[in-house]
């Protein structure tokens, strides 16, 4: 983030306006990726000082053909609507349940390999883990770690194992951003969270406070309203 960079005063720091996640610009784009290095080396060649921020000054190249085609999660998933808050738990619970064959096909793809499990807990406590924040402060399920640690490694494999599930089917195609949009959007997860996010930013725990106002829900995010 561009206001944590300047408040940190590096010696030399290039902001880049792309999407999170893609710091060179895009993929498979190896021209638009290089002009983006250079600008960044350049930097160490600079005189001035001590402290340089400077901004690149191209956006990134158009979508490629395979990501205007779009993308659809494999199953559809009904429009969450749940308000209240125990509903909004049968809701996940319900997504889990059907997006569940999903995950497991798409990590038996892999190889195996997910990156869901870091904070140890089944996909379905994980959910009701962070659902416990809406009554306050739940007991820790991770005993290694602080709560808000914990709320932290539970809401990344929330989203993990979502992003899995929804892009497991082949030829998906999805980007980052059409992955951000449909669980922002679209799951009643993602709605949990949004909804999550200002009650436990206002918890007596300072670190859940914190994990709350920096990492529950992306700062591009926040605009959703829950």
């Amino acid at each position: 983030m561009r206001e944590h960079t300047a408040g940190m005063r590096p010696p030399r720091f290039l902001w880049v306006p792309f999407e999170l996640g893609r710091p060179f610009g895009a993929p498979n784009d190896p021209a638009f990726q290089t002009k983006v290095l250079r600008a960044l080396l350049a930097l160490l060649e600079r005189k001035d000082g001590p402290v340089i921020l400077e901004d690149f000054p191209e956006d990134a190249p158009a979508p490629t053909e395979e990501e205007m085609a779009g993308w659809v999660c494999p199953i559809n998933l009904p429009k969450p609507a749940a308000a209240e808050e125990p509903a909004m738990l049968e809701d996940v619970l319900r997504e889990i349940d059907r997006l569940a064959p999903w995950y497991e096909f798409g990590r038996e793809a892999r190889g195996g390999r997910s990156t869901f499990g870091v904070s140890g807990l089944a996909i379905e406590d994980a959910a009701r883990f962070l659902h416990g924040f809406f009554d306050g402060l739940p007991a820790n399920p991770v005993p290694d770690v602080a709560l808000g640690e914990a709320l932290r490694l539970a809401s990344e494999d929330l989203r993990s194992w979502y992003q899995e599930a929804a892009t497991a089917r082949p030829g998906s195609g999805a980007t980052s951003r059409a992955l951000a949009d449909w669980f922002w959007g679209e799951t009643a997860a993602g709605r949990m969270l949004l909804t999550l996010r200002p009650i436990c930013a206002k918890s007596a725990d300072p670190g859940v406070r914190t994990i709350a106002e920096t990492q529950i829900v992306p700062r591009s995010e926040r605009h959703r309203h829950a």
